[in-house]
């Protein structure tokens, strides 16, 4: 299936064409890290020590590379307030929180079904 390109940068969209760039942004989307940070940020704007409580267990190099990430592609909005000490917000822009949908029913399926998979070889 393919869609047509609504900015006209490209000509299609098929993510089973291996030159297209919305592979790109599957394989952001596609991250654990990811889906998680933008399901807590479903919610509303965390700081970035919420959001790592929030996410759990993930590192702050690898939640700081998943937030630029996400700001790359315009999924999150980093906000700073000039406070001392300096207050710095993340939030998900019209884009994140379309894409928080169905990450959400990705993150309900994998509780849902976890006792139905076999990943003791995993």
């Amino acid at each position: 299936m393919s869609t047509v390109c609504s900015t006209g940068r490209h000509g299609h969209h098929d993510v089973y064409d291996a030159d297209c760039p919305c592979r790109d942004l599957l394989d952001v989307l596609a991250s654990k890290w990811s889906a998680l940070v933008i399901g807590a940020l479903h919610d509303g704007p965390l700081r970035f020590g919420e959001l790592q409580r929030r996410v759990g267990r993930v590192t702050p190099k690898s939640l700081t590379k998943t937030l630029r990430r996400l700001e790359d592609y315009d999924l999150v909005e980093r906000r700073v307030y000039a406070a001392v000490p300096p207050r710095v917000d993340y939030e998900l822009t019209e884009t994140g929180r379309s894409a928080a949908v169905p990450l959400a029913a990705l993150r309900n399926w994998a509780e849902h079904h976890l006792d139905s998979v076999d990943y003791s070889n995993a």
